[in-house]
């Protein structure tokens, strides 16, 4: 066995039988391919191996109880294959993602983790399309950061990283691979790609989700070094939201004028942010649409890192 393809699923079972027929339509061996799908949806074991039948497939179900990151390294225990690749369970793979993936990485004996670029539907709405500008910021180089969507590295490499860290609920990929970049490049690639089935396309969905993911940023950051450029990222968010909630208080308390300037200030990094997203999509996608991203997104963040400290506190207090 060459790769094992590891999917950990929770729910849209319509989404995980998608995935699953990528994998069956790559352009490599099939016989050199295995997929393990740990899910925590007991009822849908015999429904996924019912519905393919040309592919090495195995689910396994885990407690509800488990992270992402449990139910990846779980889904190593049971891999048979050389090199592993990390597949969430609503990705549409290019039917060359595991050749493509497998040349890139042998071509640099320094590359731990390989993984392809995102791309969407011309008619997509314009909020997938802003995160797949996102995603594709950086192409065809060495990275700091890749998403967990797709990744592709040895066995051997995994087990030097230490496995996807269990304690955390989210950001796991940021922890996982800045762990990674301590033994080897990050690459990400054009020469293959795919689509994110779930991605977000819905303004207040893509809020509700922020705020979700922003209870583990600080934890994420707990036993790893953040870069310089990763720093805005924690402090933007939080800094905007507490200057408009200012400038809030200054107008009730009569200071029009300087509630003005507070204003200005907070709204100054989403019209920064928004002009460099503008750019890195060509100027494909209308700025009101971007700022609005914007709008939405630091609020939800900031949300998000201040419910993680607060349950980062009650933990250290129990």
């Amino acid at each position: 066995m060459q790769v094992s393809f590891i999917i950990p699923h929770k729910g849209r079972f319509e989404m995980l039988i998608q995935t699953l027929d990528s994998i069956s339509l790559q352009t490599c061996n099939q016989n050199d391919i295995e997929v393990i799908v740990v899910s925590q949806t007991p009822e849908i074991q015999q429904q996924v191996l019912s519905t393919n039948k040309t592919l090495s497939l195995s689910v396994h179900i885990r407690p509800t109880s488990d992270t992402i990151s449990a139910l990846r390294n779980y889904g190593v225990t049971q891999a048979n294959g050389e090199y592993l690749a990390f597949l969430d369970a609503d990705v549409y793979l290019s039917h060359n993602w595991v050749e493509q993936m497998l040349t890139a990485l042998d071509h640099d004996s320094n590359r731990i983790i390989c993984s392809a670029m995102q791309i969407c539907e011309e008619g997509a709405p314009p909020l997938e399309k802003i995160r797949t500008a996102l995603s594709n910021a950086e192409l065809d180089t060495d990275v700091a950061f890749l998403p967990g969507r797709n990744l592709c590295l040895k066995k051997t490499s995994f087990e030097n990283i230490g496995g996807f860290p269990e304690h955390l609920i989210t950001c796991e990929d940021y922890y996982f691979t800045d762990q990674a970049a301590k033994l080897g490049t990050l690459f990400y690639t054009s020469n293959s790609n795919y689509i994110h089935l779930g991605e977000d396309k819905e303004y207040k969905a893509m809020f509700d989700k922020e705020i979700w993911r922003g209870q583990s940023n600080l934890q994420s950051i707990s036993g790893r070094r953040i870069p310089i450029r990763e720093w805005p990222s924690f402090a933007v968010p939080p800094a905007i939201v507490l200057m408009l909630i200012t400038s809030i208080i200054l107008i009730l308390c009569r200071q029009p004028l300087i509630a003005i300037s507070v204003f200005i200030f907070a709204v100054i990094p989403i019209f920064i942010y928004s002009i460099r997203l503008y750019s890195l999509a060509n100027k494909k996608i209308h700025l009101w649409y971007i700022v609005l991203f914007y709008v939405f997104y630091f609020p939800a963040r900031a949300i998000g890192t201040l419910l993680g400290l607060f349950k980062s506190i009650g933990v250290k207090t129990l």
